[in-house]
C-alpha cells in the first residue's frame, strides 16, 4: 500500500470510528453525517467519497469480507469441489478476526452491538448479507461451468457454507468477547460442517 492509499486508509477508518461512537452515544436515527464529519474535521463532501450513506458505514464490515472472501475464492484451483474452494475463502476472512489488532475487536465489537440494539439496522445487514452470497453463487457457478440463474448448485453451497459461518458466531451463546474467540468458534463450525460430507462421519469427532 502506497503512502496515498495510507493516507485514505487512515482517514477511512477515522471516520469509521467516529460514526460509530457517535452512533452508540447518541443513537444512530439522531446522529447526522454532519456531526460525523465535524468530529475528525472534514467536509461532508469529503465523508461520500468514503462512505455512500451512515447505513454504509455500519454495513462496511461486509463490504470488507465479501471483498476478501471473493479475492480469496478467485484464487483457489478452478478444478477444485465448490464447497472446498468455498470453506477455504472463509477461513482466509476468519484469519484475519485471529489477527486483529485490540483497535480492530473493538471496532467490530462495536459494530456488532450497534446492529444488535437496532432492528432496522439487523434487518439491513441481513438483506446485504443476501446480497453477498448472491454474488457469490455466481463466481462459484462461473468456475463450474454453470448457470446461476438455471442450476441450484451454486446457490446451495453457498447457503450452507454461509449458514455456517452463522452458526459459529451465534452458537453457543454468551456472546465471545473477542476475535480470537470468534476465529476459533467459526472455525470449528466449518471443520463440522467439511466432515459432515466425508463417509462415516461423526459429528462429536
Amino acid at each position: 500500500m502506497g503512502l496515498r492509499e495510507r493516507k485514505k486508509e487512515k482517514t477511512r477508518l477515522a471516520i469509521l470510528d467516529a460514526a460509530l461512537d457517535l452512533f452508540l452515544e447518541q443513537g444512530y436515527e439522531t446522529t447526522t453525517v454532519e456531526q460525523i464529519a465535524g468530529s475528525v474535521e472534514i467536509s461532508a463532501r469529503t465523508f461520500f467519497r468514503y462512505f455512500t450513506s451512515k447505513e454504509h458505514v455500519v454495513l462496511w464490515f461486509h463490504d470488507h469480507s465479501e471483498e476478501v472472501v471473493t479475492e480469496a475464492l478467485q484464487q483457489r484451483p478452478e478444478d477444485e469441489p465448490p464447497f472446498q474452494s468455498l470453506l477455504h475463502a472463509l477461513r482466509v476472512m476468519l484469519s484475519e478476526f485471529n489477527d486483529a489488532t485490540p483497535e480492530e475487536t473493538e471496532r467490530f465489537l462495536k459494530m456488532q452491538r450497534l446492529i444488535e440494539n437496532n432492528p432496522a439496522l439487523a434487518g439491513k445487514s441481513v438483506a446485504r448479507g443476501v446480497e453477498t452470497e448472491r454474488r457469490m453463487a455466481v463466481e462459484v457457478a462461473r468456475r463450474q461451468g454453470l448457470d446461476p440463474a438455471v442450476h441450484q448448485l451454486p446457490h446451495l453451497v453457498v447457503a450452507y457454507a454461509m449458514a455456517t459461518v452463522r452458526v459459529g458466531f451465534e452458537c453457543p451463546r454468551p456472546k465471545v468477547t473477542g476475535m480470537g474467540e470468534m476465529f476459533e468458534r467459526v472455525d470449528a463450525a466449518l471443520g463440522l460442517a467439511e466432515r459432515s460430507f466425508r463417509p462415516g462421519w461423526d459429528l462429536a469427532g
